[in-house]
């Protein structure tokens, strides 16, 4: 028979009666650590309860200094009257204020220094409370606090108060309190700075945040209007030539191909549309890679099954440009062959597209359609087209020359040196033919 599971309670009283003390426990940490977050000088609950830790060795090593003087309760209750703010702000919630905290703190080295011991700890309570006000008080009352903890320190000094040394000499422990309550206040005003430099860190990155969100929203809103202008604009070509085909030639066969490509451009379109909002969601998502230059070649035929008459050529190698500068030309000339197709319909278009060693050009290029000419940067499509240029140190011009409507962009690409290197190191690297003897 199992006797401990037998007895209720048999094999748990042991534990019983320790968790209750551990529950208690971990509730006055909780609630200290709550209040400590609560206080209005933003520091770590580490850096409060470091400073605890060094006044608390402080004072017990000032009242053990003071064992002669027992029974005498004056050693304790000026340990006490040091840690006096601890209860008031746990108990009655008044907030350690620096006149709070430099009451304490005098009152308390003048009850310890009232009883003189050599070599005596007490003056190192005014140091931590320098440090502590020094922490958390303007520049006036940290230098007013200074001053009159030294003052205090030269008084008890007049008085015989403040020994050194075996001897009792005088006179030599003052200047090493002095610049103790001086190293004090010094620490005290770095932490203060640190604080002052935390808050500027964290308001310049709370503007750098919320600029590149604004950023961010205008980038989407560019590809979200490219997107959209560019599927609308070969949709609508496309159930314009199915129109005519059924209207004029009463050809079917025409009319559902051109149904069909403006189905699956509209397909495109929306896929398009969900990658560039899901860009705005949190969560993870499997994004299709951006279109680059090696795809205007089907933009250009997109437009060309769409009805838009299209004379387009390309030189140059198509891998020496990489996909921001490929994905910006992609994009520029959707928009520009979209606009061709809705400011300038029945007009041909021509597309140059050139890369060389030092840069990546492509030309649109339409005649100007009847009527008053278009303004430039009216539209969004062109401001558009300007951003993303400039952010990739390109130059781009748009407007009205020779008759016609010109859309130049250039980008500039990374310097072909490595290259230039690989082709030519085989050469250096063969061995040289050995001249006849």
């Amino acid at each position: 028979m199992d006797v401990v599971n037998a007895i209720p309670g048999a094999g748990t009283g042991r534990s019983g009666a320790l968790a209750r003390p551990r529950a208690m426990l971990r509730r006055l940490l909780d609630a200290a650590r709550v209040r400590m977050e609560a206080l209005p000088y933003d520091y770590p609950p580490a850096v409060i309860v470091a400073a605890d830790i060094a006044l608390l060795v402080v004072t017990v090593a000032a009242v053990i200094q003071r064992h002669s003087y027992f029974p005498t309760v004056l050693p304790i209750l000026a340990m006490l009257t040091a840690f006096l703010p601890l209860p008031l702000y746990g108990i009655f919630k008044v907030k350690p204020h620096p006149v709070l905290l430099k009451a304490c703190g005098m009152v308390s080295c003048a009850l310890f220094l009232v009883q003189p011991v050599t070599a005596d700890f007490a003056p190192f309570v005014l140091v931590i409370i320098a440090g502590e006000v020094a922490a958390i008080a303007t520049r006036g009352i940290t230098i007013g606090f200074s001053l009159l903890a030294i003052a205090e320190l030269v008084a008890f000094d007049l008085a015989g108060h403040l020994l050194w040394g075996e001897s009792g000499v005088r006179l030599e422990g003052l200047p090493m309190y002095t610049l103790g309550i001086l190293l004090g206040t010094f620490c005290g005003v770095m932490l203060q700075y640190q604080r002052r430099f935390l808050y500027q860190e964290r308001e310049n990155q709370s503007i750098r945040a919320m600029q590149a969100a604004d950023e961010e929203r205008r980038r989407i809103a560019r590809e979200v209007h490219d997107v959209i202008a560019h599927s609308l604009s070969i949709t609508l070509l496309h159930l314009t030539a199915a129109r005519r085909a059924l209207q004029t030639d009463d050809d079917v066969t025409e009319a559902v191909d051109a149904l069909v490509d403006a189905e699956r451009l509209g397909r495109q379109a929306m896929a398009d549309i969900r990658r560039t909002v899901g860009m705005l969601d949190a969560s993870p998502a499997v994004l299709a890679p951006e279109p680059g230059a090696g795809d205007i070649d089907e933009l250009v035929g997109d437009f060309r099954r769409a009805g838009l008459t299209v004379d387009y050529a390309r030189s140059g190698d198509l891998a020496a440009v990489e996909g921001t500068v490929g994905h910006a030309l992609y994009r520029i000339g959707q928009e520009s062959l979209a606009n061709v197709a809705k400011h300038a319909p029945g007009n041909a278009a021509t597309v140059r597209l050139e890369v060389t060693g030092r840069a990546a050009t492509l030309l649109v290029r339409n005649p100007l359609p009847v009527g008053p000419p278009p303004r430039v940067d009216a539209g969004m499509g062109l401001r558009g087209m300007r951003k993303r240029t400039e952010l990739l140190g390109g130059r781009i011009s748009a407007g009205a020359a020779d008759d016609g409507w010109t859309v130049r962009a250039s980008f500039p690409l990374k310097s072909t040196g490595c290259a230039t290197i690989t082709a030519i190191l085989p050469g250096l690297l063969e061995p040289k033919p050995k001249e006849d003897m």
